[in-house]
């Protein structure tokens, strides 16, 4: 197995500007190999700067989308179907100029809508995603990229809740630039193993985001992680293990991912003792590498 260790921007900041390429130093002071975007907007930063702060820092990038309302690819209003195709599409764009492999993201619907419906609307709307997602895979693919899906927890979304819904909905899209993100956060909250949960994965899983079970510093709360590192082992994981957490100081962010509270005493703090502890956790049957 072949792993690069990363840390969202979303830890400390948000939205990402050109200025907060200042934080690849000390990302990568800390042990890091990839930092990843979270992007919140196409146009905040200059992906040129970006991609050249990376570089002089020795620094691979990894893009993840935002999808709060506006960006639904199962929204009735064709309107905003096309706004949202616009976004992923410009995402994809990022993905390709950064050198980064695949968008990762839950790109099917908008995080939030969370909502008991009739069978009849829940398959319309999925087909809805399948359609959409096809075409964004055929731009993905000309840009030399995937995109990598992630579901989500049940309070943040009623389409996509676990990672057999993933598989399937790749399976659907049917187009090789389609694979699946996993976060261990949202493993914790859905799935009854998680070890069989990445096994099932396979090897369409191309992207891994950890953080505790409750949002916190790796080793910290809950998480099987000695079930995560097995999985991970059993599929042969190559890719990025990202740690993907926030901060209450960033009060809209917060709110959108219901972030009450602070789980470090610094946001530092929260990388340096979580990337350890997955090192000293994780590393011991997988091969590192910083390619």
């Amino acid at each position: 197995m072949n792993v690069s260790w990363g840390v969202s921007t979303f830890l400390w900041t948000s939205p990402f500007k050109d200025e907060d390429t200042g934080l690849f130093l000390k990302i990568k002071e800390m042990g890091y190999d990839v930092v990843e975007i979270g992007v919140e907007a196409v146009d905040h930063f200059d992906a040129d700067l970006v991609k050249s702060a990376a570089d002089d820092n020795g620094l691979k990038l990894s893009v993840c989308g935002a999808f709060g309302p506006g960006r639904d690819l199962t929204h009735p209003d064709p309107a905003v179907v096309q706004q949202s195709l616009d976004y992923i599409e410009g995402c994809l764009d990022l993905a390709a100029s950064l050198s980064c492999p695949h968008f990762a993201g839950p790109m099917y619907s908008a995080v939030g809508k969370a909502r008991m419906i009739p069978d009849a609307q829940r398959k319309q709307e999925w087909e809805q995603a399948v359609k959409h997602l096809k075409i964004v895979c055929e731009k993905a693919e000309a840009r030399g990229v995937n995109i990598a899906i992630e579901p989500l927890n049940r309070f943040e979304t009623d389409l996509v809740n676990t990672t057999a819904d993933a598989v399937r909905l790749v399976k659907d899209i049917d187009h090789p630039a389609a694979r699946i993100a996993l976060d261990g956060f949202h493993l914790a909250i859905e799935e009854v193993d998680m070890e069989t949960a990445i096994r099932s994965a396979g090897n369409l899983l191309t992207h891994f985001q950890v953080s505790e079970n409750h949002r916190g510093i790796p080793g910290t709360g809950q998480t099987d992680w000695a079930g995560i590192n097995r999985g991970l082992e059993a599929i042969d994981y190559h890719g990025m293990i990202v740690i993907e957490s926030f901060t209450p100081e960033i009060k809209e962010l917060a709110g959108a991912v219901c972030f009450w509270r602070h789980l470090a005493d610094s946001q530092d703090q929260f990388a340096e003792e979580g990337l350890k502890f997955l090192k000293e956790t994780i590393s011991t049957n997988i091969k590192e590498t910083a390619e």
